[in-house]
C-alpha cells in the first residue's frame, strides 16, 4: 500500500509562485510515477503534470506548460510542483497521485488533496 501526504497549496494572487509537496511512503514499486492532477468545481479532472521517479521523463497539461515545474527528491521519495505565473483559472483542488506508469489509468494511488486559490 503507498501513502500519499501532500503540503503546500494555499492562496495567492495572480502572477504569484506556490510549491506543493508529496511525500511517499509504502510500496515503492507501486509508486514509479507520481504526480499532480487537479479539479475546480464543475470542472472534469486535469492532470497537470507527472514524473517517472528516477527518471527524467515528465508529462505536463498544456494549460501549465512553461510554468509548473515537477521535481524530485529521490531519497526522500518526495515530488514536487513548482508553480509559477499563476493564474486565476489554476484554481482548483490538487491531488498528488502515484501508480505503476504514468498513464492516467495506472494513477490509483491518491493524497488527500490541497487546495489552490488564485486571485485576480
Amino acid at each position: 500500500q503507498v501513502q500519499l501526504v501532500e503540503s503546500g497549496g494555499g492562496s495567492v494572487q495572480a502572477g504569484g509562485s506556490l510549491r506543493l509537496s508529496c511525500a511517499a511512503s509504502g510500496y515503492t514499486d507501486s509508486s514509479k510515477c507520481m504526480g499532480w492532477f487537479r479539479q475546480a468545481p464543475g470542472k472534469e479532472r486535469e492532470a497537470v503534470a507527472r514524473v517517472y521517479i528516477g527518471g527524467s521523463t515528465t508529462y505536463y497539461a498544456d494549460s501549465v506548460k512553461g510554468r509548473f515545474t515537477i521535481s524530485q527528491d529521490n531519497p526522500k521519495n518526495t515530488v514536487y510542483l513548482q508553480m509559477n505565473s499563476l493564474k486565476p483559472e489554476d484554481t482548483a483542488m490538487y491531488d498528488c497521485a502515484a501508480g505503476r506508469l504514468c498513464s492516467v489509468g495506472y494513477m490509483n494511488y491518491w493524497g488527500q488533496g490541497t487546495q489552490v486559490t488564485v486571485s485576480s
